[in-house]
């Protein structure tokens, strides 16, 4: 199961893939929106490309928990987005504070702030994604069982 998390901003996109056990998060690309048609067929290139089967939407909530208006703007852009892939399946994941958590590991890293600036939307999508991919059950493959007999 391979799964796409998708951290939707006004002007970007942050997206990162996981590996092909659902086990890892990593960053693929953040896209520069231009209009929600080209942002969807970038979308789906990359659904293609990785062989997708899950999106994992992040979900800015208010700190209290509460959706306000940048949620409905999430979900709406979701909408059209499942309109285009409806055999992909979509769940919402809280993202509160994946932003501030990526600008730290950044800063930690000595990133200058220009090059932040870059990639903060891909490794805010790392975080939503390694984020969900933790709470799932794990398998007996990642137990590291061996199954050579």
């Amino acid at each position: 199961m391979r799964c796409l998390s998708l951290d939707i901003g006004d002007k970007t996109i942050g997206i990162a893939v996981s590996d092909p056990f659902g086990l890892t998060a990593q960053g693929v690309k953040t896209i520069r929106r231009t209009s929600k048609k080209n942002d969807i067929a970038e979308i789906g290139a990359l659904i293609s490309q990785y062989e997708v089967e899950t999106l994992i939407i992040g979900l800015p909530k208010n700190m209290d928990g509460t959706e306000g208006e940048r949620c409905e703007l999430v979900r709406k852009f979701a909408a059209k987005v499942k309109g285009a892939y409806p055999t992909v399946e979509q769940i919402f994941w809280d993202e509160r504070l994946t932003t501030v958590a990526a600008e730290n590991f950044l800063i930690s890293a000595d990133v200058s702030r220009s090059k932040r600036k870059k990639v903060i939307d891909k490794m805010a999508a790392v975080y939503i994604l390694q984020s969900y991919l933790d709470s799932l059950p794990t398998s007996d493959l990642s137990k590291g069982e061996n199954f050579n007999g």
